[in-house]
């Protein structure tokens, strides 16, 4: 299993925030490996279902997530489950006394052929990683000139 994770700050109000990234729909815009996400299901909220398509390694997948968790203005988790592979996205989001930290956490756990290569899966785990907080961070940074600050 490859796990990591990136925190990006902002000051925009937590509850924007939270309303902002609960949305899944908006990882086409902060998520620059995103290409289109289709909500199959639901209404937002646990057990909302979504198609996304995605570039991983170069190449475009299809994965189905479900929104399995969350807690308003605090956690949003998803999982998505195909054969090839199983991943959690976990967003957690913490008011701090001078602006609110917003934790992107991945966790891909490879099955059949995949499971033999997870080291090299790993960099591009990583840099997936690293371009989908670069854009969080910039949206957050949208976001807090639109809504203001608290």
């Amino acid at each position: 299993m490859i796990e990591m994770q990136r925190t990006v700050y902002t000051n925009a109000p937590v509850s924007a925030v939270y309303a902002y990234l609960a949305d899944f729909g908006n990882a086409e815009d902060w998520d620059p490996n995103a290409i289109a996400v289709t909500r199959l299901s639901g209404n937002g909220g646990v057990g909302t279902e979504y198609r996304v398509e995605s570039l991983f390694a170069g190449r475009s997948t299809l994965l189905d997530y479900r929104v399995t968790d969350l807690d308003p203005n605090k956690l949003i988790r998803l999982r998505g489950e195909k054969k090839a592979i199983t991943a959690v996205d976990t967003i957690t989001i913490v008011e701090g006394a001078a602006r609110v930290a917003v934790t992107y956490a991945v966790a891909f756990e490879f099955n059949g052929v995949f499971a033999m290569v997870e080291p090299v899966l790993k960099i591009a785990v990583r840099r997936l990683l690293e371009q989908g907080a670069q854009g969080l961070s910039r949206e957050l940074l949208r976001l807090e000139r639109t809504v203001g600050r608290p």
